[in-house]
């Protein structure tokens, strides 16, 4: 072998033995990238079509009126129960006042219907006594009657004899037909008095009806004007609009010396400490995710240094493309498979939402590690 051969060997030998190690290089990159993703990045999935989200409150009047006051403006930190619109509150305290009376109107009533019970009872009583005074007085007057007969039969029989007069027998007949007249006014009366009790004994059963097996506190027409009132009460605490829930007031509409009417949204309230997120993920992705699998996201309003953790709470019904306006027609000949998306939606943790708020709609990015679950 010359001197020329022997340097071609070494540079072949070279450059065998760097091939080689490029080989096992690249042979070792791929072990540990298979070993990576094996053990570790398969596990996580992960999305930055994500956005900040909440279940704001809109806000509406329960009742109609003019705006007196608006309380609060845009993007202003409220707590629940802080007054947002006061609405004027002129014709809900006349109509509150209004139900007093007629509260008080019906607790009359039953009163008077209670006295008049008593009343008509005495009535019965006195009615009763009238009946038997005019079963006496009839007895009295059939007595009478019977006398009058049995004299004017008497004397007819002594008139023939010229015993008796025509004058006496005269006044006997009167005697007897007066008698007779007393017994017909005295039925009369008891037919009357029989009439005034069964009327007093129906107009007790009419008011009793109206009062039977109640109080004052359960009587139907006090319970009605009562809850009338109560009604009128909350018609008014209601013109006074408040937050249901803490947060930041958004999207107001409503301006002072607006007619409002019930249901008419005035703003609304967006709970910044209750936000979660709707992640996006393909539907390739989410072969393995499952609900309470740990999260973990960035905001790009915080950048990468601000870590959020969060857990799968939930996954949409459906695509965005299937509850789009204008959903796909993949009916169609020239129909074309695209990936879907599917959102899942990702609680957070508030006391990380407390240090660093979020506001709807912010982008994020999320990954989801599919090893484990948490509650």
């Amino acid at each position: 072998m010359n001197q020329n051969q022997a340097a071609d060997h070494l540079i072949r030998e070279g450059r065998n033995r760097r091939l080689l190690a490029l080989g096992a290089t690249a042979a070792l990159g791929m072990l540990a990238f298979a070993t990576y993703w094996t053990l570790h990045a398969s596990h996580f999935v992960s999305t930055d079509n994500a956005y900040a989200a909440v279940e704001i409150a809109q806000i509406t009047s329960a009742v109609g009126g003019i705006v007196a006051k608006v309380e609060v403006r845009d993007t202003q930190q409220v707590s629940q129960g802080d007054a947002l619109v006061t609405l004027d509150q002129t014709d809900a305290r006349l109509a509150l006042e209004q139900a007093q009376a007629e509260l008080d109107r019906a607790i009359r009533r039953f009163r008077s219907q209670v006295a008049t019970d008593v009343n008509l009872g005495a009535q019965i009583v006195a009615r009763e006594a009238d009946e038997q005074r005019s079963a006496a007085q009839l007895a009295a007057a059939q007595a009478e009657f019977e006398r009058a007969q049995t004299d004017l039969k008497r004397r007819q029989a002594l008139v023939d004899s010229g015993s008796v007069s025509g004058e006496e027998l005269t006044r006997a007949q009167h005697a007897h037909a007066a008698a007779q007249a007393g017994v017909a006014s005295a039925k009369a009366a008891v037919a009357q008095s029989m009439a005034n009790l069964k009327a007093a004994i129906a107009a007790r059963d009419a008011n009793a009806a109206l009062i039977s097996d109640t109080t004052q506190e359960n009587h139907p027409e006090v319970e009605v004007t009562r809850a009338r009132l109560a009604q009128a009460r909350l018609d008014l605490e209601r013109t006074v609009v408040r937050a249901p829930v803490a947060g930041v007031v958004a999207k107001r509409q409503v301006q002072l010396g607006q007619r409002v009417q019930p249901g008419v949204p005035l703003l609304t309230v967006v709970p910044l400490d209750q936000m979660h997120v709707d992640a996006n993920f393909k539907e390739v992705q989410l072969q393995k995710v499952r609900v309470g699998q740990p999260v973990t996201l960035h905001a790009d309003l915080y950048g990468k240094n601000v870590n959020f953790h969060g857990v799968v709470e939930g996954f949409s019904g459906g695509s965005g493309a299937a509850f789009a306006a204008i959903p796909a027609q993949n009916a169609t000949g020239n129909w074309i498979k695209v990936v879907q998306r599917l959102p899942v939606r990702i609680r957070l943790d508030p006391a990380e939402l407390q240090a660093h708020p979020l506001r709807v709609g912010l982008s994020m990015s999320a990954e989801i590690d599919t090893r484990s679950i948490r509650q």
